[in-house]
């Protein structure tokens, strides 16, 4: 079993300010903010971790890297976001490299919505990994004293790509991502996709050779649902059962898997015209057989929480973005 830490922060603004700075009226469904340019930090404690069954011995392998906060800083302009990912020494949970070895960590991810379709790319490059269930393997081994079992060349290197098409016009999937529209009304739309992404595993030390690359492409029928219990304050939620097939090529052996996932999240949020932030609790899990005496399981269950700021966009900017919007409506 995986255990997860959750680090929140809760920051708290007057409501009441807020609210009396609303010009729009109360009726208005999706308020959108255009002309505003939203910078925002994302503090989170997403970790992948692997585990590895193996069937003969009744033994797990439970692998983790080492970055268990994670530091993220989002630009988003109406109908694309970009952002980029790090796991600074600062934090305090990522000081104990004597311990579990030292993790490298860089995502880069961006999302496009355009009209009813959303595209995602996302990059993300993660070396260094521990044993989390060392003293399954060490006798003695005393938790916190000695150090895990290290894997500090393990590289996992991933190219992903989410196509999705969101159905109900009343529902703002901006207002749950990007912050850059605000949902007045409570809404909830289906959202089918498609994922696809390529996966390699690396390890270069001599006494352990991995040379293993993916290739994944699922279903996805995903429900999202926004409940506005105040003028400011929401509630969203979405849940995204998927089902695929993975193409493995590990030491010139081809193979090909069905894949299994699951993830979904609850999120509580505060929205203003230039303040905004939240909390989210996600999880996320993939499983499938690597063959009839291996199963392995990728799952992440994580905290995050968010504050973004809205300001004025150049006009430079506000013309084409307008354009495209206004040719996107016309279809």
């Amino acid at each position: 079993m995986i255990k997860v830490k959750i680090f929140l922060v809760l920051v708290f603004f007057s409501n009441y300010s807020f609210s009396q700075n609303l010009k729009e009226s109360d009726s208005t469904s999706i308020i959108s903010f255009v002309d505003k340019f939203n910078v925002k930090i994302n503090v989170d404690s997403q970790l992948e971790i692997y585990t590895i069954h193996d069937k003969l011995s009744d033994t797990d392998f439970v692998l983790s890297p080492n970055n268990e906060l994670k530091l993220s800083i989002s630009l988003d302009y109406e109908f694309l976001s970009l952002s980029v990912g790090f796991s600074p020494k600062f934090l305090s949970r990522n000081n104990d490299d004597n311990l579990k070895g030292e993790t490298s960590y860089f995502e880069y991810d961006s999302r496009i919505i355009l009209g009813n379709w959303m595209q995602r790319i996302n990059y993300n490059n993660i070396q260094g990994y521990y044993l989390k269930n060392t003293n399954n393997f060490i006798p003695n081994w005393m938790e916190n004293k000695n150090p895990y079992i290290q894997f500090p060349n393990l590289k996992i290197t991933k190219l992903s790509g989410t196509t999705s098409y969101i159905i109900h016009e009343n529902f703002s999937i901006k207002s749950n991502i990007h912050q850059t529209e605000w949902q007045r009304k409570s809404a909830g739309s289906f959202i089918p996709s498609i994922h696809y992404g390529f996966s390699k595993f690396s390890n270069k030390d001599p006494d352990l050779t991995i040379l293993k690359k993916d290739f994944d492409v699922q279903l996805a029928a995903s429900y999202y649902y926004t409940w506005v219990i105040h003028k400011n304050w929401f509630i969203s939620s979405f849940l995204s059962p998927s089902l695929g097939v993975r193409f493995s090529n590990h030491e010139e052996e081809k193979n090909q898997h069905t894949i299994k996932g699951l993830d979904g999240g609850l999120q509580l949020g505060f929205n203003s015209k230039k303040y905004y932030f939240g909390a989210e609790a996600n999880f996320d899990v993939n499983a499938y057989n690597e063959d009839q005496m291996t199963n392995i399981v990728a799952d992440e269950i994580y905290a995050k929480i968010y504050l973004g700021y809205r300001f004025k966009a150049p006009k430079i900017l506000q013309k084409p973005v307008k354009w495209i919007n206004k040719k996107i409506k016309s279809k």
